[in-house]
């Protein structure tokens, strides 16, 4: 971790202010966190990963120290954000990294805005099949606004909070994610964050589980250099969601961490940092083509090919 946290710096665009951290020098990394968290979700990896890129993680709209304006909450909305947001950064070309629902965002910015989007590198992320914990399918449901409010109630979220940090120290894989987890809660005691988070999830979640894929435009991604990082340990997303992402883009690099969950960045981040930068050394970031992308579309969607190789890291 840093010794310090890292600077935020705000930008107002179109009328909301989004918080972002920029550190770093080269080529440009694009940290999408995921649902209820914010920039400091990457704080582990930020200063390893400045040492060789240009690093934006940015507080998406309607989390951390970003407004959480009554506002577009879909995937293409984040998408759209970004996009502005490196814009005004001056910054043309990203390797774009999401995380779990910031996989989602990534994957939306890749599809959208291909011609600046270098590399897609998904992590635990969401739109790679419908299964996903139930905490976060109970987040659709009706009455949660007003539950969560009152289980946010300072005595009541101190305990809470306090249970569940406990409770992922234990030498447990199926507790490991509720560290983190108690941090999202803790966020809940923001009636504003938990209107954002309510629309964030109704747009790709309902009670059967995720209704976003990227299956019917996977083939899109033979064109864009891929990589997919799991925790084998995984709680929120089951890490057979890595396997499924081979299968969909099989030219994609597959990487599953042992003794990692739903945050493998923070389980073990000098060697997220390493599989990150091992990843863009040996690829070649995409060249968009108009005409290739045109052709792409006009032939649909190819048959099945033999999946990518899945690794296990089994070494630091």
């Amino acid at each position: 971790m840093p010794s310090k946290p890292h600077e935020v710096q705000h930008v107002t665009i179109h009328g909301h202010r989004r918080a972002f951290v920029k550190v770093g020098t080269g080529p440009a990394l694009l940290l999408l966190h995921g649902l209820g968290c914010s920039h400091t979700t990457w704080e582990p990896v930020i200063d390893l990963l400045a040492r060789r890129y240009t690093v934006i993680a940015p507080d998406l709209l309607g989390h951390g120290q970003s407004d959480k304006p009554r506002a577009d909450y879909s995937l293409g909305g984040f998408a759209n954000g970004m996009r502005d947001l490196l814009t005004v950064l001056g910054i043309e070309q990203v390797t774009v990294v999401g995380h779990s629902f910031g996989g989602g965002v990534a994957m939306q910015f890749a599809y959208q805005y291909p011609e600046r989007t270098e590399r897609l590198v998904l992590v635990a992320s969401g739109g790679l099949g419908p299964e996903v914990t139930p905490a976060i399918r109970a987040v659709t449901t009706p009455g949660f606004h007003q539950v969560m409010g009152v289980l946010t109630l300072p005595g009541i979220r101190h305990v809470g909070k306090k249970g569940m940090q406990l409770m992922g120290a234990l030498p447990s894989r199926h507790a490991r994610d509720l560290g983190e987890m108690a941090e999202i809660y803790d966020s809940f005691k923001d009636p504003a964050a938990r209107h954002a988070i309510r629309h964030v999830v109704r747009g790709v979640v309902d009670w059967k589980g995720q209704v976003v894929t990227m299956a019917d435009r996977a083939y899109l991604t033979q064109e864009m250099p891929m990589a997919v990082v799991w925790g084998r340990d995984d709680t929120v997303i089951p890490v057979q969601h890595a396997g499924r992402a081979g299968e969909l883009a099989p030219r994609s690099r597959v990487e599953i961490i042992p003794n990692a969950g739903h945050f493998p960045h923070k389980d073990h981040p000098e060697r997220f940092a390493k599989l990150l930068h091992d990843f863009i050394k040996t690829s070649q970031p995409a060249s968009y083509d108009r005409e290739r992308v045109r052709q792409l579309l006009v032939d649909g969607r190819a048959e099945p090919t033999p999946m990518a190789t899945v690794t296990e890291i089994t070494s630091a």
